[in-house]
């Protein structure tokens, strides 16, 4: 299951906008440190996609795909040697998939702020600051690892020595990992994991007369490979506690045309590359999530073992074809389902049957 950790200073909304998306009703308070065991909550990705699939294949259950989100505790600085809750925080932070970086763009004189201003410029680069600081600490280790090894002249060595001395300088001038050139080919000579290697989306917590300090919070984003996704942290939290049959009035007159939940899930779903294809012939509907370019039978291996291992081929149509078709006998008599072989990639919305035999 996909994670995603929400990291940030103290007192900039995490734990609200963790309510927001999980409905979960972690504590909130306006003292720094309130969250220090993480909160964790497992979320259905909303898709309106996977009931219509259910009801093509005459299924009486639907599976959405699923992400749990973790609020983890504050960022200080000198976390990355063990200010705050510095050595918790890096633990957790390296255990997901990416990253959900809370920026506070709002003034709240009842909300101290940890560095005594608003400014989020600032408090951005203190906490990018701290996770490149954790991965060049991490690079020294490897190197201090493999140093026999390259004294030895072993090549392997000498050219995993050769990709960690690129990081380091990388790292050492303050960028994140996930921009250096060449990463693919040097994160992998590396052999390291690294905590700004990991996608990260931005999300402006703001008010509606922030929205320039929320602009800055894009501005930064973009310089670093990232993607920012504006809000209210409390409006959404308040919507999200309301019940199915007031929310959506609610949400209208307050002219939220989406939720917190999906325009995150969205943004974190572009950040990773994922795509979602579907599947509808067994006990139930189903909705997976798959990085793009995924083989067929790679993905077949998501649903069960035994699909990978014995595949022989894979019945696929697209979601709109099946939609407009509305049966897969139809989409079948009309020539819309087409067979694939095992090196197939996945394209988003992709409905699929899997033969396979073991």
């Amino acid at each position: 299951m996909l994670s995603i950790g929400i990291v940030g200073l103290p007192n900039v909304g995490k734990s609200t906008v963790f309510n927001a998306l999980s409905k979960a009703g972690a504590k909130v308070s306006s003292y720094a440190f309130c969250t220090i065991e993480p909160n964790r909550a497992r979320v259905s990705v909303p898709d309106p996609r996977l009931a219509r699939v259910a009801e093509v294949f005459e299924q009486d259950r639907a599976v959405p795909a699923a992400i749990e989100f973790i609020d983890i505790a504050g960022l200080v600085k000198g976390a990355s040697t063990g200010e705050g809750l510095g050595n918790q925080f890096l633990a957790e932070i390296r255990e997901v998939d990416a990253i959900l970086h809370v920026v506070r763009c709002f003034a709240d004189s009842q909300v101290p702020h940890v560095e005594g201003t608003l400014d989020p410029a600032r408090d951005v680069d203190i906490v990018e600051l701290e996770l490149i600081l954790a991965d060049l600490e991490t690079v020294r280790r490897r190197q201090q690892k493999i140093a026999s090894s390259v004294k030895a002249r072993a090549q392997e060595a000498q050219r995993e020595s050769e990709a960690l001395a690129r990081l380091s300088q990388h790292l050492d001038a303050g960028h994140p990992a996930r921009t250096v050139p060449d990463r693919q080919q040097i994160l992998a000579t590396a052999e390291i994991r690294l905590l700004t290697d990991k996608p990260e989306v931005y999300l402006a917590n703001a008010d509606e007369e922030d929205a320039p300090a929320a602009e800055a919070v894009a501005k930064l984003a973009r310089g670093v490979s990232g993607q920012v996704v504006p809000l209210t942290g409390k409006l959404e939290s308040d919507l999200a506690e309301l019940d199915d049959e007031e929310r959506p009035a609610f949400a209208a007159e307050m002219g939220i045309s989406s939720s917190c939940l999906e325009r995150v899930i969205r943004a974190c779903y572009e950040a990773l590359g994922l795509l979602t294809f579907f599947t509808g012939v067994g006990a139930e509907a189903r909705a997976w999530a798959v990085p793009t370019g995924t083989p067929v039978a790679a993905a077949a291996g998501r649903i069960h073992t035994d699909m990978e291992r014995g595949f022989i081929r894979a019945e696929v149509i697209g979601f709109d074809d099946l939609d407009r078709l509305g049966s897969w006998q139809e989409a079948h008599r009309t020539g819309h389902v087409r067979t694939e072989g095992r090196d197939y990639p996945l394209q988003e919305g992709d409905v699929i049957l899997v033969r396979f035999n073991v």
